[in-house]
């Protein structure tokens, strides 16, 4: 399960996502986008939870086409080019070249944009998460026979910030994240979404390029 943790939040954030594009749902959407496209970096704190699995605390930094991802006893450090892997467990790193365009399904920050292709969206309505009022907005695929069924996002109705997800794959699985805390533009040195082995004593390096 471990193992397949940080792959369930990068599609998640990215697979293709039937039902006609609603103006509300596209209003919101568009609201929470632009307010992200502002922020040259930021960092996120959020749980995860899935059926049948216990719970997990994950962090998200992102700068640019850069990100680094923790969750689960699995770290991924992106810098654009390069993608590493960390598996505490087996103290491996699993190493691989990184194309932004073609390989935009491990681009964690896409969750403020996908909804702009290959998805349909409608406004579901409103409900209070930790006391405050956020707007959900349901994405549907396009493209028939995807493995999401469908994603729920719930956008701050005051800042437009978004404050969690839901997804649901064609099985009926589901897989949820809530945000707990967000800071936008912190200053973050390019060097943190580089893997520095000399940090991992005895890391196992595993070169797929």
């Amino acid at each position: 399960m471990k193992n397949t943790l940080i792959a369930w939040v990068v599609v998640m954030l990215t697979l293709p996502a039937f039902a006609q594009k609603d103006k509300r749902a596209g209003d919101i959407l568009d609201a929470m986008s632009k307010k992200y496209k502002t922020y040259k970096t930021y960092q996120a704190s959020f749980a995860f939870t899935a059926d049948g699995a216990a719970p997990f605390k994950g962090d998200l930094t992102v700068k640019d086409q850069k990100f680094r991802l923790k969750l689960g006893g699995q770290e991924v450090y992106n810098d654009g080019k390069v993608m590493s892997t960390y598996i505490k467990e087996s103290n491996e790193v699993n190493v691989q070249d990184y194309d932004g365009e073609a390989n935009s399904e491990f681009n964690p920050s896409r969750i403020y944009s996908i909804y702009k292709k290959g998805f349909n969206y409608r406004f579901v309505g409103e409900q209070k998460l930790a006391g405050k009022p956020v707007e959900v907005v349901e994405l549907t695929p396009e493209k028939k026979g995807a493995q999401i069924a469908k994603i729920q996002i719930s956008v701050d109705k005051a800042d437009k910030s978004v404050r969690a997800w839901q997804t649901t794959d064609k099985a009926g699985k589901r897989t949820a994240y809530t945000i707990s805390k967000f800071t936008p533009n912190v200053l973050i040195n390019d060097a943190f979404f580089v893997f520095d082995k000399s940090k991992y004593p005895g890391v196992e390096v595993v070169d797929l390029r």
